[in-house]
């Protein structure tokens, strides 16, 4: 199971939200190079980084970090946040990204989505099928559709896509453990590559996640306040 640290982007700092409160926001570090090198020193391979910024706004905005980081690590990033438009998705892999996650364009406008698939290919393109209380949310957490979350993403499974990350919004900063009963639900109706992601507060989660199947796992808050070492990490890696 691939390990991802997160690093959440708010005018350039690294952040944390709690269940995608941008009012709620604490800042971690204000140099995200210097998080990423961390991760990297410590055997970590994948960096899960979001634009939150680009979220809101409804346009990649943090590509700069983006570029500063896959040029300056050997990081393999996933990217997401604000990726709209062709302009977007062609700015985060210029930038240096190897994946790129949407959620809010799979909903609002899912031919340029599947276009995106077509051109890039189904491992460069990750499903995001972001959810609360089982429907999915989009630009930033800040709005829900009433689209259950399975169903969205078996309906993208058999258009192509192979990798999905799924976040329980109702799990994400809490450190309270993980959503595997949806997890679980989503592994045993689909046969795609699952990313979890919200909640994960210890090592037990992630080897939990790991024997239930998921391809990935995203890790954030845990990190950032000790509930996980990055010695636990470069261990598990």
């Amino acid at each position: 199971m691939r390990i991802l640290p997160a690093i959440d982007i708010i005018d350039g700092k690294c952040v944390r939200l709690t269940r995608g409160n941008y009012s709620t926001k604490k800042v971690y570090n204000e140099k995200p190079l210097e998080v990423a090198k961390e991760f990297e020193d410590n055997g970590i391979q994948y960096l899960h980084l979001v634009d939150l910024d680009g979220a809101k706004s409804k346009h990649i905005v943090n590509y700069k970090i983006l570029k500063t980081i896959a040029s300056k690590t050997n990081l393999k990033i996933d990217f997401g946040g604000g990726l709209k438009s062709n302009d977007d998705i062609k700015i985060a892999f210029d930038c240096g990204a190897c994946q790129i996650s949407g959620g809010s364009i799979a909903v609002n406008n899912p031919e340029l989505f599947l276009e995106w698939l077509s051109t890039y290919g189904n491992e460069r393109i990750i499903l995001g099928a972001d959810c609360k209380n089982r429907k999915i949310s989009i630009n930033g957490w800040l709005e829900s559709v009433e689209i259950d979350v399975i169903d969205f993403i078996i309906n993208f499974e058999q258009k192509g896509i192979t990798h999905v990350i799924c976040t329980d919004i109702a799990k994400d900063g809490m450190l309270e453990g993980s959503s595997n009963e949806l997890y679980s639900g989503i592994l045993s109706g689909t046969n795609i590559n699952l990313i979890a992601s919200g909640g994960i507060s210890s090592v037990n989660d992630l080897l939990q996640l790991r024997n239930m199947g998921c391809e990935g796992a995203i890790i954030g808050k845990a990190i950032y306040e000790g509930k996980i070492t990055l010695k636990e990490l470069k261990q598990l890696c």
